[in-house]
Order: structure tokens, then C-alpha cells, then sequence
């Protein structure tokens, strides 16, 4: 009788959880205190939004770099380097008395944030059996959440007892902490790692070598023209940046600028706009993890990638922006905050079914092509913060950001409902999905 196999690939997702809720603990607490630092420092909206902006240009443009130095040397490695950069870049930001020394710390904790997702997805890519990939992903949204929610009602309440400087020197310290012993226990693949039975190495290399040919399919080099895969490759590529330029856009008002539009807007004491913007991210991490198991509930239930994938993403998405929408319409604030609770959710059930995409496509090039796909987020994140700031000063409207931000999701979802996340599928589909389903009783 085969032994039951082992849970060690849950220990190494939760290694990753803890990263990604580091990271955002450190990158959003910026958005509660951007009216105490700008007050502090006197700066103008416009600066703010110049300093906000200044992690996204640096997130983006370092994800491709990134992804390539946690391919080429590990996630063990990368992620114990960028997370001592990045706790070093949030010393700094308590340092900074100057918007130079702001853009300064914002970039390097761009720069060292940038190759986490790209090196963290493509380990759930070793470590995760393809039932399972969207839920580890979704986990992995969930686990930012969590430290995005953790930042802003920390920081709010921390606001009202300390000086900002110190905020920041204190969210420093876990991610020092976190990468020694990542170092340390982490291992980058499955036959690396001790206590890891031989049942368990099945299930996680079951379905692989299939999906990784037809990932790969069309890449000869000496053929010059595309072949019908490789043309569907590209295809699924290129929409799913043009969803994740939504996305990205989409979220970063939420991370960075709703503390202050609530404030502007609804009169909300900063304080408070913090523990509001918790309650708002606390839909996005609800929705990763629903996000990811419905994703694995439809490829289970219908060995259908595309349903699965682009199917989950264009629903949630195109609800989110009908949910914005009506918050645009709403002056009381608690009917406006639900709404957009609600919008936040949807939002967030579109991303396990992004990182899974990106892995059903990307073969062997996971980290680099999550680095593209996030290097396009986050390009549009890093104008989101300038765009939103001159927009209240061209108009002196803040309730227009929510109609933009509402056509901004409705986007997204036009963009997924044109993924193809496959070139064809390789077994036929009820032996795909009964496959899945003894695979995830496993």
C-alpha cells in the first residue's frame, strides 16, 4: 500500500505567505501616514503622489531583472537578499527628511520587493500539483493582504501614540528576522528537501511534464515562424498584461490615495481611514483565497483551463467595476465602504486565476514572464498615484477617481474574457478532470 503523502510542500507555502505579508506591511503603511509625512514635511499632493509613485516605477522596471537572479539563483537566495533590502529600505523611510530621501527609500524598496512574486510563484510552480497551483496562489495574494490590512490599522493606531519615523523603523525589523531563517530552512525544490516522502513527489509531478511540453510548444529556434502555439501563447501574454494593468491600477488607489479620499470626501478622521481601508483590503484577501479555490474547484470540476482561468477573471472583474460604479452614486459611508468591499473581493478572485495562468503558459520561464506581467502592473501602478493626484487638482473632484477606477476594472475584464490560457488540450477533458479530482483527495 502507498504511504499517504507528506505535507511539506504546505510548510514551504507558508514560508511565502509570511513573505508576501511582510512585504506589504512595509510597502502600504506609507499610504495611511501620507498625510502626517506630507504635513511634516510640507509637501504638496502633487509630491506625495511623485513619492508614492516612486515604488511602482522601481517595482516595475526591477521585475524582469528580478525574476531572471531568482531563476538563475534560487528562491532561497533571492528572497533572503530582497528581504533584507527591503526591511533596510523601510529603516530608511523613517530616516528621510526630505521628499529625495523619500523617493530614495521608496525606490530601493521597489527595486528590493520586485523579484518576491516572480520568485514566489514560480517555487509554487516546483512545490504545487496543478489542482492545487491556483489555491497556493491565492493563498499567496491572501498572505499580502494580510499584511496590507495589518499596515493600515497598525499604523493608524500607531499614528495616534508615536511619530511616524518610528512606525517605520519597528515594521523593519520582521523581514531581517524572517530572512536569516529563511536562508537557513528554505529549499528551492521538491527533491531538495528533507522529510518529503516519494508519494508526495508524485502528486506534485502529476500532469507536469504534459503541460510543460505544451507550454514550450512552438520555441524551436529554428523555425521563424510562430507556430499555431506559440501564436496563442503570445495572445494569452499580452491580454493577461493588459488585465494586470487594470488590476495593479485598480488596487494601488486602494493601497495609496483611499486613506485620503475618504478623509476628503467623507470627513473620516485618519485614524479611522485607516481601520477603513483594512476593512476594504480584508475583501481583497477574502477574495484571493475564494478566488483561488474556485479557480481549482472549475478546473476539477471541468478540466476546462480557460473557464478555469480567463472565465473566474473576466466574472470578477467586470462585477468589481459594476460595484465601484454604484459606490460613485453613494453618499452614505457605510453603504459606499460595502460596496467597495465588495468590488475589492472581485477584484482579487482575478488574481490566483492570473498567477496560474502564468504558470500553465510559462513553461520554464515562470519567474521571467511573471516579471513581465507584473513589470506592466506596475508600470500602470506607478502613474496611478501622479494621475490620481493631478486629476483632484485639475477638477477639485475626488468622486471622479471612482469612475475612472470603475472603466479601469470593466477594462480588465474585457481583457480576460480574450486569454487563452493553453494551445490545446493534451488529454481529453473528463480524463483531466477525474485525474484532478482523485489528485486533490490525495
Amino acid at each position: 500500500m502507498q504511504a499517504r503523502p507528506t505535507t511539506i510542500r504546505y510548510r514551504t507555502m507558508a514560508w511565502l505567505i509570511v513573505a508576501s505579508a511582510l512585504a506589504y506591511l512595509c510597502r502600504n503603511s506609507i499610504g495611511v501616514a501620507e498625510s502626517t509625512v506630507r504635513q511634516d514635511l510640507q509637501l504638496s499632493l502633487e509630491q506625495s503622489g511623485w513619492f508614492l509613485g516612486a515604488f511602482f516605477w522601481s517595482y516595475a522596471l526591477f521585475q524582469v531583472p528580478c525574476g531572471w537572479f531568482a531563476h538563475v539563483y534560487g528562491t532561497r537566495r533571492a528572497l533572503a537578499i530582497f528581504a533584507f533590502t527591503w526591511s533596510l529600505a523601510c529603516f530608511c523611510m523613517g530616516t528621510a527628511d526630505s521628499l529625495e530621501l523619500l523617493i530614495a527609500a521608496q525606490l530601493l524598496m521597489g527595486i528590493s520587493q520586485a523579484g518576491i512574486f516572480p520568485a514566489a510563484v514560480g517555487s509554487i510552480g516546483h512545490w504545487m500539483p496543478l489542482s492545487q497551483r491556483s489555491l497556493a496562489c491565492g493563498m499567496l495574494g491572501a498572505g499580502m493582504q494580510v499584511g496590507a490590512i495589518t499596515a493600515s490599522g497598525l499604523t493608524g493606531t500607531l499614528l495616534t501614540v508615536m511619530e511616524w519615523r518610528w512606525i517605520f523603523f519597528l515594521l523593519a525589523i520582521p523581514g531581517l528576522i524572517w530572512s536569516g531563517l529563511f536562508l537557513i530552512r528554505f529549499r528551492d525544490r521538491p527533491e531538495q528537501a528533507n522529510g518529503l516522502n516519494a508519494s508526495e513527489l508524485s502528486l506534485i509531478n502529476q500532469h507536469r511534464q504534459e503541460h510543460i511540453v505544451e507550454a514550450d510548444a512552438g520555441g524551436e529556434k529554428n523555425e521563424p515562424v510562430p507556430t499555431p502555439a506559440e501564436r496563442v501563447r503570445l495572445s494569452a501574454i499580452f491580454f493577461i498584461c493588459g488585465q494586470q494593468i487594470c488590476r495593479a491600477s485598480g488596487y494601488m488607489f486602494f493601497a495609496s490615495w483611499f486613506p485620503t479620499f475618504l478623509q476628503e470626501t467623507r470627513g473620516i478622521s485618519i485614524e479611522a481611514s485607516g481601520y477603513l481601508q483594512g476593512l476594504v483590503l480584508t475583501g481583497t484577501m477574502t477574495g484571493s483565497l475564494l478566488g483561488g479555490m474556485l479557480t481549482d474547484w472549475v478546473w476539477r470540476r471541468t478540466g476546462n483551463l480557460r473557464l478555469s482561468r480567463s472565465g473566474v477573471g473576466a466574472m470578477a472583474l467586470t462585477m468589481c467595476g459594476l460595484l465601484v460604479l454604484s459606490a460613485w452614486f453613494v453618499e452614505q459611508v457605510s453603504l459606499a465602504i460595502t460596496l467597495l468591499t465588495l468590488g475589492s473581493l472581485f477584484a482579487a478572485l482575478a488574481g490566483p486565476p492570473t498567477f496560474a495562468t502564468v504558470i500553465d503558459v510559462g513553461g520554464r520561464r515562470v519567474p521571467q514572464l511573471l516579471g513581465l506581467v507584473n513589470m506592466c502592473g506596475n508600470l500602470a501602478a506607478a502613474a496611478c498615484p501622479i494621475l490620481v493626484g493631478l486629476l483632484f487638482e485639475w477638477t477639485s473632484n475626488w468622486n471622479l477617481v471612482l469612475l475612472l477606477f470603475a472603466i479601469i476594472y470593466i477594462t480588465g475584464g474585457i481583457c480576460w474574457s480574450l486569454v487563452v490560457p493553453y494551445a490545446k488540450q493534451s488529454t481529453p477533458k473528463t480524463t483531466v478532470a477525474s485525474a484532478a479530482r482523485r489528485e486533490a483527495l490525495a
